[in-house]
């Protein structure tokens, strides 16, 4: 067994994918939107996987799923409240479509597991697309198109559910704080699964 120094195991102690001590603020959508809301583990990292994509006016962390209403971090990674961690992302379809963004998703998250992501593990860390009833044609195409290419594909496209937003803690994380959520994605091995799922198309 390979022991680690405290240090080192303080580091990733403080790297997971929980509160952290100062707080942001999404940007607010602008102009002719539509909102997609993806499931993909950590809402920190999804986030991150969207917010810089030309056409995404904002990506917000929050819950969807489950049946508490306005349900809290804490209630949320105890369980008990079906929701998973997810993101709604607001888009210009003008600039981008629901399909590209469903596309997209896919190559960010293994959507082979079944029991959370990378190093978040249970029922909160699950993988879905929330679509709506115009939304599920475009979801379940693109789900077909992903599933061909990877064998055990569980990765479910669901109703669209109530989207609660997390605490401003948790909004624009990867932004906010580069050093913890650097040491955060590097110690769940994200990107080596990614690349092992998808290869040169990994997100």
């Amino acid at each position: 067994m390979i022991r680690r120094p405290l240090a080192f195991l303080a580091i990733l102690l403080a790297a997971a994918c929980g509160p952290a001590d100062d707080a942001g603020s999404a940007a607010p959508p602008q102009g002719p939107t539509q909102t997609a809301v993806f499931a993909g583990g950590c809402f920190w990292s999804v986030e991150k996987n969207f917010e810089d994509v030309p056409g995404v006016v904002s990506a917000v962390s929050g819950f969807a799923g489950g049946r508490t209403a306005n349900p809290t971090y804490e209630q949320v990674v105890r369980g008990g409240t079906g929701h998973l961690e997810a993101v709604r992302v607001t888009f210009d379809p003008r600039r981008i479509s629901y399909r590209q963004l469903v596309d997209r998703f896919w190559r960010t998250i293994d959507p082979t597991d079944d029991g959370g992501q990378f190093c978040d593990r249970g029922a909160s860390y699950g993988t879905a697309v929330f679509a709506t009833p115009a939304q599920r044609p475009a979801a379940e195409a693109s789900r077909a198109a992903a599933a061909a290419q990877v064998r055990g594909f569980v990765t479910p496209v669901r109703e669209a559910a109530t989207f609660w937003p997390a605490g401003a803690e948790h909004q624009d994380f990867a932004r906010r704080n580069p050093v913890r959520y650097g040491g955060y994605s590097r110690f769940c091995g994200r990107d080596a699964r990614l690349r092992a799922v998808w290869g040169s198309a990994a997100g």
